[in-house]
């Protein structure tokens, strides 16, 4: 019976050092605006959990959800751009 230590080596030619490429870090970037969108509206949710709603706290949920779609967008409308090839 073979030993699974013994083709290790072959299933990970290239060792993994951790650190993520200068690509996956262009990327992530990019993304920052989205991310950061997503972070304010789990913020908003969290604090009406435990209480009741006002007026401006449904002003504060729709203003979040406005900033993540706002960011989706711009991400999305920037990708194609970079698909196409065309300048930004």
């Amino acid at each position: 019976m073979k030993s699974i230590a013994a083709l290790q080596a072959v299933v990970t030619a290239a060792p993994f050092d951790g650190e993520p490429t200068n690509a996956e870090l262009d990327a992530i970037e990019q993304e920052i605006p989205l991310i950061l969108a997503e972070v304010d509206l789990l913020d908003v949710e969290i604090w009406m959990l435990d209480r009741p709603v006002t007026v401006l706290d449904e002003r504060r949920m729709r203003r979040a959800r406005h900033r993540v779609l706002a960011a989706r967008r711009d991400l999305t409308n920037h990708a194609g751009v970079m698909l196409r090839g065309g300048a930004a």
